[in-house]
């Protein structure tokens, strides 16, 4: 077994972002998503959940079918057109659909109808994919998991589960009924019912061998099955044509270092896992001898990465927390579950575009997908591909130089985003993603996310500092950012630390330049995690040497949603910041927010008033203020995602108008100009508008970028959007 180099990973992974297109080099890019609840029939409720979990393709590629549990249906997609996807109909279910296969015309969808955990029950539909109608069931006497073909389309598997309890014995296994395998032969892509085996599967596991759970299950060109067990650790090659057990082992177990095993709101690669289990998910051939599976966990295990086997069960690569390190690298990393199964791979697909064999590993929640070259001995990673929330499953399309992704999370009861599928075109180019990435640290990657006030690198162009939020409570940052390099790198941190001890109860929002080498912070409060809203001043080292309190007249009327942003204006004893309230607090007008002044030199505090957009859905605020030239520079944006979002606007207002008046007297209201709609940037990679653009500063040289916070990836695609708007000046 050959061990995995996080060097390698990373430098595999960013040679597509930083490769000349003179090279011709063939990347994915996405060219589209599509919301799926925009399949949705007329009348239906279009703010009930969504999902789009398992997804195949129609044999020419120009159709997308993918399951959609909580609706009990499965949904079509027109792609002929792969950069505008077209709702192309749905086909519903007595009862939730987990996979879906195709032979020909053909849907085979696998149908769970189960009772209740004790009475698992289950169906294989035949679905006209033409005329959208289903045409015959077969009853698989249990509740399957997922469905798979042979290369000839004349033979059908599908894993049948009988999933445990999570509620029971905290999901203790054994739980009764046991689990088995179906094998049912195919003419013209109808299933003959009258052809089903079951394979007994009893036995085999060392971990409750009486009660197997199949997961997921994939043909060779053999004609050979690979079946995870998932919560028994186990792997079972079946002979398709007499449906026999071939052999069977365990998936075994890895000794994971450098990673961050424990949820404290910081990451920091110097935890371990000794023996960790596996317990794999997702599983393919990548030739009639090896198999790749996306290791999870579930049931006591997780590995966090992805193994290939041979057919004996020898393992011939194991990423152990390679995998997890290029993704924290981009800022995916979800350290809220860190003390959990980390990225928690799952899915994965393997296919061969032009000269390249190549596999892809879905991380369920990074939700991020590592694109892979299979060299035959260590794997060499080519790109990281952003996702919807929690891709659950996968589709390539060679032939047509496409991929696919069904990201199974809808966050609409939130407000959040919806699922969707997203497709992506292999093509001669540039790697449009990552947009931001970080340098190593002591051999791991510098942890980031959650990124929200930008400021300038005094008399260096191209380079700016950036702060991270409340996510990261144990870690309060300012990262130093290079942003001459595509993608912009990440290249340093100053810990924010207090008495020696990284600073606590922080949410910091906005970094401005002090004059002097140090940073004015601003922090927003929150009394439900303790958090007070306050300005804080530290000096090149990251100390800090003083907190400001807001005054009694602030305080008064005070809100969740405080400071957002800092900038300074003036020097030495005339310098004044000015912090930007991101809603209306209680003494405010509706649709009118404060800017607030402060004078360090002799701690007078004022403000003034700046009018806001209206928006018909959702609210609309500040995210940051940041001083160049004449002008007070201001995000304004709505808290919506998706096709809802109409408002992230860039704005700016003369500093003429910054005259504050008294805290409690009659504000002055500033006029504001529209500098950019930033729709249209956030538009660029061809995902959905995500709602949190936090950030914007203005460079040396006199360029603006703007920073997304992507919340740490909780209940997020995880995406960082970071790019330059150009010249601010010629604006």
């Amino acid at each position: 077994m050959k061990a995995f180099s996080i060097t390698t990973a990373l430098a595999a992974a960013l040679a597509a972002s930083t490769a000349s297109a003179v090279k011709a080099e063939q990347v994915f890019n996405r060219v589209a998503s599509f919301a799926v609840a925009d399949n949705l029939p007329a009348g239906a409720d279009r703010k009930a959940p969504t999902s789009a979990e398992i997804i195949t393709a129609s044999e020419d590629g120009n159709t997308l079918i993918y399951t959609d549990s909580p609706g009990k249906r499965i949904g079509f997609i027109d792609i002929t057109d792969a950069k505008a996807p077209k709702a192309s109909g749905i086909v519903s279910f007595d009862g939730e659909p987990t996979s879906v296969a195709i032979a020909g015309a053909k849907a085979l969808v696998a149908v769970n109808t189960r009772e209740s955990f004790t009475k698992p029950s289950g169906l294989l539909a035949i679905v006209d994919v033409v005329a959208k109608k289903v045409e015959a069931t077969c009853d698989l006497g249990g509740q399957p998991d997922s469905v798979a073909l042979n290369k000839d389309r004349t033979l059908a598997a599908v894993a049948i589960e009988n999933e445990r309890d999570e509620d029971v014995e905290d999901g203790k296994i054994p739980q009764m009924p046991t689990g088995d395998l179906v094998i049912l032969s195919l003419k013209d892509g109808i299933a003959d019912c009258t052809t089903i085996k079951h394979v007994a599967l009893t036995g085999l596991a060392e971990v409750a061998g009486d009660d197997p759970e199949p997961e997921f299950v994939a043909f060779n060109g053999k004609d050979e099955i690979a079946l995870t067990l998932q919560e028994n650790n186990h792997l079972v090659i079946i002979d398709g044509k007499s449906a026999t057990v071939k052999t069977h082992f365990s998936a075994g177990t890895v000794d994971l270092k450098n990673i961050d095993a424990k949820r404290d709101g910081a990451i920091s690669f110097t935890g371990e896992q000794p023996g960790r289990k596996r317990e794999p998910d997702a599983v393919k051939w990548l030739d009639d001898n090896r198999l790749l599976v996306a290791n999870e966990g579930d049931y006591e295990g997780g590995a966090r990465g992805f193994t290939i086997f041979d057919a004996t069960g020898k393992v011939l690569f194991e990423s152990g927390a390679g995998f997890e390190h290029a993704i924290a690298a981009i800022g995916h990393y979800p350290e809220k579950r860190s003390s959990a199964k980390g990225i928690e791979p799952e899915g994965v697909e393997a296919a061969r575009f032009g000269d390249d064999s190549l596999f892809f590993v879905l991380s369920e929640r990074a939700s991020i997908v590592g694109v892979y070259k299979d060299t035959g001995a260590e794997p060499e990673l080519l790109q990281l591909l952003p996702s919807g929330i929690s891709p659950e499953g996968a589709v390539a399309i060679p032939g047509r130089n496409l991929f696919a992704t069904a990201n199974e999370v809808d966050l609409v009861e939130d407000g959040g985003a919806r699922a969707h599928v997203m497709i992506y075109e292999r093509a001669e180019g540039r790697a449009a993603y990552p947009q931001i990435r970080s340098s190593e640290k002591d051999g791991t990657p510098i942890g980031f996310g959650a990124l929200s006030g930008l400021a300038a690198v005094m008399d260096k162009p191209g380079f700016l500092r950036a702060v991270s939020d409340s996510v990261f409570s144990s870690q309060p940052t300012i990262f130093t950012i290079d942003a001459t390099q595509t993608p912009a790198l990440i290249t340093g941190t100053l810990p924010i630390t207090r008495d020696g001890a990284p600073a606590q109860k922080l949410d910091i929002e906005g970094v401005a330049n002090d004059g002097d080498g140090g940073f004015w912070l601003a922090s927003e409060g929150n009394s439900d995690k303790l958090y007070s809203h306050a300005l804080f001043h530290v000096n090149k080292k990251g100390e800090i040497k003083k907190e400001i309190a807001l005054p009694a007249e602030l305080r008064a009327n005070e809100i969740r949603y405080g400071f957002e942003g800092i900038a300074t204006v003036g020097e030495g004893d005339d310098q004044v910041l000015w912090m930007a309230v991101q809603r209306e607090w209680k003494d405010d007008e509706k649709g009118f927010v404060k800017l607030v002044s402060y004078k360090p030199a002799t701690e007078e505090w004022g403000a003034v008033r700046y009018p806001l957009d209206k928006s018909e859905e959702g609210w609309v605020g500040l995210s940051e203020i940041s001083v160049h030239g004449d002008y007070a520079y201001i995000i304004e944006r709505d808290n919506l995602i998706g096709e809802a979002a109409k408002l992230k606007k860039l704005y700016r207002v003369p500093l003429a108008d910054l005259k504050p008046a008294k805290l409690g007297s009659e504000l002055p209201v500033v006029r504001k100009e529209e500098v950019r709609d930033l729709i249209a940037d956030l538009k660029a990679l061809n995902g959905y508008v995500v709602d949190k653009v936090e950030g914007f500063g203005v460079d040396a040289a006199g360029n603006g970028y703007v920073v997304t916070d992507n919340d740490g990836v909780d209940d997020s695609s995880g995406e960082t959007l970071f790019f330059s708007i150009g010249a601010i000046d010629a604006m």
